[in-house]
């Protein structure tokens, strides 16, 4: 990426309301009294300017098919397209394409009509089985100076390297100006219902400009006869944390108001359609410290009475839980933590009338005191509420020794707990750990990873921001989202974890960047229930993932050894942790392409 020092400095300095207009919603900051997500939005300037030279051979508005595993550049004139788009699915599965205009001249008002998919017998997969969306162009940045990843605080972005890149899927807005010299993508999703019939739907895609039609783009969809489950039958062990705080934030809604819940109820279903396991709750105030642009505050309302025992409120924690559940998500709560990055606890106290903090750490007799009585009064309430199975202690990167002590007073208070881990790998505590999540690189010695999978515990990797690849920031290729799941399946992982589902930047749609890590870490979706390429291609992994279990089993149940060869053939590439970027897309499209001939 060239940097734009100037831009950056400009950028720095301009309000965002610079780009509001009349009737156009400006991302967190509502125009006039429209609510937020149904209205388009203007994006950024673009820092890289077209290069005329390069659209001078162009004379009209063209438009192709491309491919998913591509961030089609604004002002670039795209290659290797392709005239007809044909996809493969299993009934159940979603698959998607991206069609790309491209344009010397401009469009004034882009809109687009996905005909009727039909089979040879007329059968047509519904309206409703497909998601459009204009992709939109977002800012990012690039890996720290040294290549080593994308951890560390970037309080001044004019250092690093910034453009616009291609990852919103705005299924928001139906029309798009597009300036002269510049390229549009339209993301095509189809969840194809699992009561389909096998055999090859066709149809089109028409691309128009003030409803005159600039090109129409063939469509073809052949589904196979074989089915995924759906998603809630999953056994790929995902664990995206959520951060309602944010949307909170963004809305400009109460927090754990109708309209709070309202705001995240779409974008919870979108996680749950993805195969979402986990519910993330905090337990106490700042679990990760204040490392979000929204920190978490607590759920568990904390009380020290005045006559020193402790009291504790969990109408926060049943309103998130029972909301989730709704959502579709409820089959683990994890519930953060013990041990926080800073250690530090906020209670209200009741003889003083406000709010204190005690510093202290596990091992320490106030705070074992304080996590007895929690723990206990925790114990009695998920059990009441039925939910006490579902629910685990979860701590974050925290080192060996204090998680032993904590795991000694969890199992004094109630030995039943089920408690998780995200961090390196410790054989000393292993076995303590129902939900074991290790840091991408490390491995599960092959005997802990049988014994822990046939007790029913989990076993996942995570990657966050020190990976330089495979990862998903938004500078990232679109294959490295679903690289991941394809290596889980190779080394026979139970799933992944990722730190941050929605922990949104201050101006999610328009600046990926934060004050910390590199551009795109903290979040995966965009605000007005809106998906991303990133996102969109993880969900691609995970189905792959779920194939490749589908296929093992029936393998083994009819003796097809030569099926279970070509799964582990098909499989062996995906070496790693770490391989040279350039093989991320023609690994996975292969692998994808083989596995649906098997």
């Amino acid at each position: 990426m060239k940097r734009i020092t100037t831009f950056l400095m400009l950028a720095a300095a301009w309000p965002i309301a610079m780009w509001a207009q009349q009737g156009v919603t400006q991302c967190g900051t509502p125009t006039g009294q429209a609510p937020f997500p149904t209205g388009t939005y203007l994006e950024l300037p673009n820092p890289q300017p077209p290069t005329p030279s390069q659209w001078a051979k162009l004379k009209e508005t063209q438009a192709a098919w491309g491919s998913s595993n591509e961030r089609y550049g604004q002002t670039t004139v795209p290659t290797q397209l392709t005239n007809r788009a044909q996809l493969t699915a299993w009934r159940g599965e979603k698959v998607h394409t991206q069609a790309v205009l491209y344009t010397p001249v401009g469009v004034e008002k882009l809109t687009y009509t996905l005909s009727p998919l039909t089979n040879a017998k007329g059968e047509a997969l519904p309206t409703e089985a497909f998601e459009t969306g204009f992709v939109r162009y977002v800012m990012t940045d690039e890996l720290n100076k040294d290549g080593k990843g994308g951890c560390g605080y970037r309080p001044d972005h004019s250092i690093y390297d910034s453009t616009l890149v291609a990852d919103p899927i705005d299924h928001s807005t139906l029309q798009l100006q597009v300036k002269p010299m510049n390229t549009q993508a339209i993301w095509v999703s189809c969840t194809v219902p699992a009561n389909t019939s096998a055999g090859k739907y066709k149809g089109t895609l028409a691309l128009k400009n003030e409803g005159q039609t600039l090109r129409t783009l063939p469509l073809e969809i052949e589904v196979l006869n074989r089915t995924l489950p759906a998603p809630a039958e999953w056994a790929y062990h995902l664990d995206l944390w959520q951060n309602p705080f944010a949307v909170a934030r963004y809305y400009q809604v109460p927090l754990w108001s109708k309209e709070h819940f309202d705001a995240m109820r779409p974008t919870m279903e979108r996680l749950a359609a993805a195969g979402q396991k986990i519910i993330t709750a905090s337990i106490m105030h700042k679990p990760w410290g204040g490392q979000t642009h929204d920190y978490f505050e607590t759920m568990v309302s904390w009380t020290k009475k005045a006559d020193g025992t402790w009291a504790f409120d969990y109408t926060v924690f049943d309103q998130w839980i029972s909301f989730m559940m709704k959502a579709g998500i409820d089959q683990q709560i994890n519930c953060y933590s013990m041990i926080p990055w800073k250690l530090s606890f906020k209670y209200f106290d009741q003889a003083t009338n406000s709010m204190k903090s005690i510093d202290t750490a596990p091992g320490k007799p106030e705070y074992n005191e304080m996590w007895t009585a929690m723990l206990a009064s925790f114990s009695k309430h998920l059990r009441e509420k039925g939910w006490f199975d579902k629910a685990v202690i979860a701590m974050d990167e925290r080192p060996m020794e204090a998680m032993q002590k904590v795991i000694a007073l969890i199992r004094q208070v109630d030995p039943e707990f089920k408690i998780a881990l995200a961090g390196n790998y410790h054989g000393e505590i292993e076995k303590d750990l129902y939900d074991y999540s290790i840091a991408w690189g490390q491995t599960y010695p092959a005997d802990v990873l049988k014994r822990r999978q046939a007790a029913g515990q989990r076993s996942t990797y995570y990657t966050c921001c020190t990976e330089v690849w495979p990862n998903m920031f938004t500078f990232s290729q679109p294959a490295e989202a679903a690289y991941i799941s394809l290596f889980v399946a190779k080394d026979n992982i139970d799933g992944y974890l990722r730190w941050a589902f929605n922990s949104w930047p201050l101006e999610p749609l328009l600046d990926s960047r934060f004050s910390a890590w590199a551009a795109g870490d903290t979040y995966l979706v965009y605000p007005g229930n809106r998906s991303s390429i990133r996102f969109e291609k993880l969900i691609e992994g995970i189905q792959a993932y779920e194939k490749v279990r589908v296929l093992k089993a029936e393998f083994e149940a009819n003796g097809n050894t030569r099926g279970t060869k070509k799964i582990e053939a098909l499989l062996a590439p995906f070496k790693g942790p770490f391989a040279p970027a350039d093989v991320t897309k023609q690994r996975v499209e292969r692998a994808m392409k083989e596995l649906n001939t098997l």
